[in-house]
């Protein structure tokens, strides 16, 4: 952008200066691809008045030629009015710096004419100027990581347009990816207005927004996301989304959803796909969450894997409320009741516990509790007081997973306990910054908790593996790999009612010889199955097998 710096008492300055704005920072794959990057735009401007008539029409044609635009409509403006007129408000950058260069070549070729000013008697021209005017926000591949990356809104300042995030990793990290220094160069002018650089002027650098760097790759990301929107369809579903973790570097590489949008093109109807549903929806989990109450038991040695609990042939009652099992059970183990999902078998057992120790517990596993920095406006959900736990029917409930509200990425987070030695790993969805160096700088990867005995850890973990090849996960049984989850179902809430709509999931692990990640799927009010075995558990197969054909995992039978 040229600006001519006048003094006092109408005299051209012998000075000049050019302002080139910095722009906001890229996100990228894993593998290298831009999902977000910012172009720049510019206005071409021209005076009428300064236009030798003789000339105009080359100026014409020659604009034409550069900018691409129409040499009538070019035509049509001029015409219009007398003085400034603004030729395109849109230019892009490359078209923007060949303008540029034609800029300087009309006023060579004398194609504008200097014109006195009648009171000062000083002769002055202005060519064609080619002026930064804003920026644009640019999603190459549409909808893929959306919701996850969010999206930006425009925002005016003093005639420059300037972008602002506002959902997503665009909003969360709004701080590194906005622009930093603007350029500025400063020092005397040629005849032309151009200025001089020599050792006398000035230049300030610019330096644009930093990049942002993720741990997931787009070549799994649209596999997943072509996944999700078939078991969407199949299923009948309002919203199916899956989270995948590694779960030694707590590096996520996929976080998709069936629910997408085009961050350029929002409709009314994409108003409910804005929200990350991985953290943003909270909902009952459901039977997941016995997997976690018989572990807190197993930990403070309050129960047995081999001890035996009544089933009461499917139907118990704990003070007034009746506890009913899909299954009728006379007799099974502590730890077939997880196996088999034993609602009046949790239950029970839950009852060993104080409501201190199991308000704690909860606690300690993360619900309630935010389960990762790089997603913003999370639902941290809620779990009963210990007060409330103390009473025999919210401990019972409790157990099962009603009672209580999570999201996806908590579920990840309470499961990594399971594959990761008792402690709990904090998901990351970013790698790393990238610098106007192109010097990477590393988040520091956040310290892990010890929640639970490494033995009650491995244990847990044996009797999750026993439920998907013997319980309700053995659709999920894929040979050569360790494969271990848990089934949930739970009843959806409205207007403090549960009504006849379900959410199910399924939470587990799946490991090799070298890698082992935590997976989780949770499938939004499906019409096809109430059941999780035959919505959430065919969603996580289907995901296993993707990641066997990407590389992530690779078969071998482990003994």
């Amino acid at each position: 952008m040229l600006l001519n710096v006048l003094k006092p008492r109408s005299l051209p300055s012998l000075y000049t200066k050019n302002t080139s704005y910095a722009i906001r920072g890229n996100i990228l794959s894993a593998d290298g691809f831009t999902l977000a990057s910012t172009t720049k735009l510019y206005k071409a401007v021209v005076n009428t008045r300064f236009i030798d008539p003789q000339k105009k029409e080359l100026f014409i044609e020659l604009f034409s030629i550069y900018s691409g635009m129409k040499a009538n409509e070019i035509r049509k403006k001029l015409s219009k009015r007398k003085g400034v007129v603004v030729l395109s408000y849109n230019i892009e950058e490359k078209n923007a710096q060949y303008l540029k260069k034609l800029a300087y070549e009309l006023r060579r070729y004398k194609v504008f004419m200097s014109r006195e000013n009648p009171r000062t008697g000083i002769k002055t021209m202005q060519g064609l100027s080619i002026i930064q005017s804003g920026e644009s926000r640019e999603y190459p591949y549409k909808e893929l990581l959306t919701p996850v990356i969010g999206y930006t809104h425009k925002i005016e300042n003093d005639g420059y347009t300037k972008i602002k995030g506002i959902k997503g990793l665009e909003k969360r990290f709004e701080a590194e990816l906005e622009a930093r220094q603007d350029e500025l160069s400063q020092g005397k002018r040629d005849v032309n207005g151009y200025i001089i650089l020599n050792k006398n002027s000035f230049t300030k650098q610019q330096i644009d927004g930093l990049n942002i760097k993720l741990n997931i790759k787009a070549s799994l990301q649209i596999r997943m996301e072509r996944m999700l929107d078939s078991m969407k369809e199949e299923l009948e579903a309002k919203e199916v989304m899956i989270a995948i973790m590694d779960t030694k570097t707590a590096k996520v590489v996929s976080l998709a959803s069936s629910n997408r949008y085009l961050p350029k093109d929002i409709k009314k109807e994409d108003y409910p796909s804005l929200n990350s549903g991985m953290v943003e929806y909270s909902f009952e989990p459901g039977s997941v969450i016995k997997t976690v109450t018989f572990a807190l038991l197993l930990d403070k040695q309050l129960i047995n894997p081999y001890d035996l609990v009544n089933g009461y042939n499917g139907r118990f009652k704990i003070g007034r409320k009746i506890i009913t099992d899909e299954h009728e059970f006379d007799w099974l183990s502590a730890e077939n009741v997880i196996v088999h999902s034993s609602n009046i078998g949790i239950a029970q057992l839950a009852q060993k516990m104080s409501g201190m120790e199991f308000h704690e517990g909860l606690k300690k596993f993360g619900f309630s509790k935010l389960s990762t920095p790089d997603i913003i406006y999370e639902k941290k959900g809620s779990i009963p007081s210990a007060t409330r736990l103390n009473n025999e029917i919210y401990k019972a409930t409790c157990s099962y997973g009603y009672g209580m509200h999570t999201n996806l990425m908590q579920l990840i987070r309470a499961y990594s306990v399971f594959n990761n030695g008792g402690k709990s790993v904090t998901p990351q969805i970013v790698d790393s910054f990238i610098n106007e160096l192109g010097q990477e700088i590393k988040i520091p990867k956040h310290e892990q908790i010890q929640v639970i005995n490494p033995s009650t850890a491995q244990r847990v973990k044996q009797i999750l593996i026993k439920t998907v090849n013997k319980g309700t996960g053995v659709k999920t049984i894929t040979e050569g790999l360790e494969v271990g989850g848990k089934t949930g179902t739970a009843h959806k809430v409205e207007d403090g009612r549960y009504v006849n709509r379900y959410n199910t999931a399924f939470l587990g692990f799946v490991n090799d010889e070298t890698t082992k990640y935590t997976m989780g799927v949770v499938v939004v009010e499906p019409e096809k199955s109430q059941f999780a075995a035959q919505t959430s558990v065919p969603v996580f197969k289907k995901a296993i097998d993707i990641m066997v054909e990407n590389g992530y995992l690779k078969p071998n039978i482990i003994k």
